[in-house]
């Protein structure tokens, strides 16, 4: 597909859109909380949802990499919104906790191919020089889905009475858009131009460029996951406050994060991405380093804003690099940094034994180290 293609059959719009029904992911979160609660489960229990999701980032990466290769991306993409659409309807068919974990599963699988097999897709419709902007309007999206999730199960809960009709929501949003995408999209090419295994895809990884950028990923993803479980303790250690106040600071991270990818859309169609990259490092370390040095709420919401503001179009143009480095591979490539994703949640643990050792604000500053290195990489890049 040429970029003319865009303007006279607008393609980019049910693509766009994929990117919303990617942020369904993130129900987990809430649903965690309600299944907890509904089959009055232990933390331990709780708790497998979120890895029943994230399990499968590290698993069906690659497979669905290569997939690609044989099937074609919008036929990935089809493949990913139908199993996405089969997970939203078992809890509604059969609430038990065994077939929730079932949903989950099934939602994590179709999460997986669908960031591994969209975000090529937009490479392959735009021009190179529009790829990052798109990448990070198609994050914006994803970020609003998962802004709005809780206020979804909310609203079910009480307009419908039960919470599960948010399943309901989401598998005929899911549905209206892989129709729109067999409707609209036509497949440019199935896949890279190289043939494809899964050790071609590991070897990658010699290429000190992609391990560069995939390490990128890890932290950017650690950061962001470091960030959602730590702010609130970060809160209640600093400035004395109550779990259901210091939980508004996850909210303010992410809402500033949504923000700053709205504008990183539009500022990077202007703005050279490697530079965009050194300046947001820059201002993020020193944001944070501000922001474990305060002791009182406004200075560190502000912080938290900035930090969260600076974050925000990391993960997109890491991507982007990373996918125009080697195009002809590009399907081997975005499977690899995907699989990022899963290995982000490895900073957290870390995090938790320094906290344990010496505080919230040394398994934080473990963060910085993350940031540090981005920085590193923002450099490289230039």
């Amino acid at each position: 597909m040429q970029v003319s293609d865009i303007k006279t059959r607008g393609v980019i719009f049910p693509i766009l859109f994929g990117f919303l029904v990617m942020g369904f992911v993130d129900v987990v979160g809430i649903a965690t909380n309600y299944v907890k609660q509904d089959f009055q489960l232990s933390d331990t229990l709780a708790n497998l949802l979120p890895m029943m999701v994230f399990l499968w980032f590290a698993i069906f990466s690659i497979p669905t990499g290569l997939l690609m290769g044989r099937v074609g991306r919008k036929n990935t993409v089809a493949v990913a919104l139908g199993i996405t659409i089969l997970a939203m309807f078992i809890p509604l068919i059969c609430y038990d906790f065994g077939m929730v974990l079932v949903a989950f599963g099934l939602l994590g699988i179709g999460n997986t191919m669908l960031q591994v097999s969209l975000n090529p897709m937009v490479a392959a419709v735009v021009a190179p020089d529009r790829i990052t902007s798109v990448l990070t309007l198609g994050q914006f999206l994803k970020a609003v889905s998962s802004f709005l999730g809780p206020l979804i199960a909310g609203a079910a809960a009480a307009f419908w009475g039960d919470w599960k009709w948010i399943f309901a929501v989401y598998a005929v949003t899911t549905l209206l858009s892989v129709i729109w995408l067999l409707l609209v999209v036509k497949e440019g090419k199935v896949g890279s131009t190289v043939k494809a295994t899964f050790r071609s895809a590991c070897s990658l990884f010699r290429d000190s460029y992609i391990r560069m950028l995939f390490l990128g990923i890890l932290f950017i993803v650690g950061i962001d996951v470091g960030l959602n479980t730590t702010i609130p303790k970060l809160l209640m250690e600093k400035l004395d406050m109550s779990l259901a106040e210091a939980g508004l600071g996850t909210s303010l991270y992410f809402s500033a994060r949504t923000i700053g990818a709205f504008i990183g859309a539009f500022v990077l169609v202007k703005v050279a991405s490697d530079r965009f990259l050194l300046y947001s490092m820059g201002i993020s370390v020193l944001a944070f380093i501000a922001m474990l040095s305060f002791d009182t709420l406004w200075p560190i919401a502000i912080m938290i804003v900035i930090v969260g503001l600076a974050c925000a179009n990391v993960f997109s143009i890491l991507f982007s690099f990373a996918l125009q480095h080697m195009p002809e591979r590009d399907n081997e490539i975005s499977a690899l940094m995907i699989m990022g994703v899963s290995g982000g949640a490895l900073v957290t643990p870390l995090m938790g034994v320094l906290a344990d050792a010496f505080g919230q604000v040394a398994g934080l500053a473990l963060l910085l180290v993350c940031m540090a290195y981005l920085g590193i990489i923002a450099i490289k890049l230039r």
